[in-house]
């Protein structure tokens, strides 16, 4: 386990160097926010196909998380085509362009981190695939566990749907977006996407308590993510600058969980 692991963390290290050099040479960062759910289908189809006879479980695991992963990159990536590069990149990075060291600052500072943050988070499709080498079968807690992700997968799709449509719709133009899923939380995405690596964490943990236990720090670490760290806080200390009625709208709509609104 330990040495399957070693090497999926090579393979994630060193592409998050091609990745980074790609990004020295186009001058923008950004699209490594559609890396992180693409990393995460490469280091989970590393792990399955180190196994020799790969089991129903470890192949569910795998389907997943690629359905999850590539649905995210693929959002990401054409979001980033369509709008250029991420200001917060560009800020993070404006000094070291200036100063032409824009390659070791981008690794230093963005590819770097995400290598070994991306391998952690993935801990369940990693350890639960070569935990699942030998024909295992999907027992009611794996079954569980893919009711939650298919829920988490639902969710963020409709969400990034509404997203979209709102944003295309120039009468939203500095607008507030509370409908649909949007109603009943303000981050239906963050939502999905911590419901969806739970279901796959549940997955895994059918293998036993130390698969569970090993692999538990990574829908913790995502969840923390989402809700206090880089995800919920950033985003929404930008709109409430950016958005008029976006205190309102905190104020009658969760934060995270699906809740109906609160009446003013």
């Amino acid at each position: 386990m330990l040495e399957m692991l070693t090497i999926n963390l090579a393979v994630d290290v060193a592409m998050m160097v091609v990745l980074c050099l790609i990004a020295a040479r186009i001058g923008d960062v950004s699209f490594i926010d559609a890396v992180w759910g693409f990393g995460m289908v490469v280091l989970a189809a590393v792990s399955w196909l180190q196994l020799g006879d790969p089991g129903a479980r470890a192949t569910l695991i795998l389907v997943m998380t690629g359905v999850w992963g590539l649905r995210l990159a693929l959002h990401l990536f054409t979001r980033w085509r369509a709008h250029g590069e991420d200001p917060r990149y560009a800020r993070m990075l404006a000094k070291a362009r200036e100063q032409g060291r824009y390659g070791s600052a981008a690794f230093k500072v963005v590819f770097g981190p995400q290598a070994l943050l991306l391998f952690i988070t993935s801990l369940p499709a990693q350890i639960g695939i070569l935990a699942a080498g030998e024909p295992a079968a999907i027992g009611p807690l794996a079954w569980g566990g893919f009711a939650l992700w298919l829920t988490g997968v639902v969710f963020e799709t409709v969400g990034d749907a509404q997203l979209n449509a709102f944003r295309a719709d120039p009468a939203s133009k500095g607008k507030v977006l509370d409908t649909g899923l949007w109603r009943y939380t303000r981050h239906p995405n963050y939502f999905g996407d911590a419901c969806a690596w739970w279901g796959i964490w549940l997955v895994a943990a059918q293998a036993g308590l130390w698969v569970a236990l090993a692999s538990l720090i990574g829908p913790l670490f995502l969840t923390f993510t989402l809700t206090r760290w880089s995800g919920k806080p950033l985003l929404e200390k930008g709109l409430a600058r950016s958005r008029p009625g976006y205190s309102e709208y905190v104020a009658r709509t969760s934060g995270f969980i699906p809740w109906p609104p609160r009446k003013g």
